[in-house]
């Protein structure tokens, strides 16, 4: 579990990332999962952009996600999310003490 703090840190850098995942009509599928799992162990920090296509809630679909993938939610605006999740082998975002 991360702190507001942190929180607010990892807001801040996923300002400028642009959406590295996309789903589409087809919703979350397991390349989708698996996409994820890679960007998470090679960025830490994935942007996701809902599709004009797709049917669900991006709160929803965060949550959900966050959950199975043990990532932490970051945060979710408009039709984009973001998730958050320290990487075993490339370690790149030093968060802020508790």
């Amino acid at each position: 579990m991360i702190t507001s703090k942190q929180r607010s840190f990892l807001k801040k850098l996923a300002h400028d990332l642009e959406p590295t995942v996309f789903l589409g009509k087809s919703g979350l599928t397991e390349n989708i999962k698996k996409e994820m799992e890679n960007g998470f162990e090679s960025r830490e920090l994935v942007k996701v952009k809902l599709q004009e296509g797709c049917s669900l809630s991006p709160k929803e679909v965060a949550n959900d996600l966050a959950q199975e993938l043990n990532a932490e939610f970051v945060q979710a605006i408009g039709r984009k999310f973001v998730l958050y999740r320290e990487s075993r082998d490339n370690k790149q975002i030093l968060l802020p003490k508790r």
